[in-house]
């Protein structure tokens, strides 16, 4: 039996403001936009080629900007990096943690490159490289 991970809510204070984020800055799709009754909204957006969505919304109880470390994975860190500094996401530089293995054949940054980025609320993300797999 798979179990997959598919929903993570991510809390925020402005629903409006975080949809605009994740939907013109960081490319996400949105899959819905429902309003359940006047006090919960569900806002759910996809990254491109994921498996996993995110949700935000009203009436959802959580505290804004509580998660930490949510994690993206792309092939290309460096265009990741220049594609969110285009789209004015304040984004780290890339930060290489180690070194591949000295056997390993794909790109230097395979594994090790990341860049790092918070929403508007101080929901926390990194970014990994990983654009082929041994």
């Amino acid at each position: 039996m798979n179990w997959t991970l598919e929903v993570i809510i991510v809390p925020v204070s402005d629903v409006d403001r975080a949809r605009a984020f994740y939907e013109k800055q960081l490319g996400f799709n949105v899959d819905h936009d429902t309003r359940v009754n006047e006090a919960m909204r569900i806002v759910q957006l996809t990254p491109p080629g994921s498996g996993c969505s995110i949700v935000i919304g009203t009436g959802i109880p959580m505290t804004d900007g509580a998660i930490k470390g949510l994690q993206l994975v792309v092939n290309d860190i460096r265009k990741a990096h220049a594609q969110l500094t285009a789209n004015g996401v304040d984004v780290s530089e890339i930060i290489r943690m180690g070194e591949n293995r000295p056997d390993f054949e794909g790109d230097e940054l395979d594994f090790i490159g990341f860049i790092y980025f918070s929403d508007p609320d101080g929901n926390e993300w990194t970014v990994q490289q990983i654009s082929s797999r041994p």
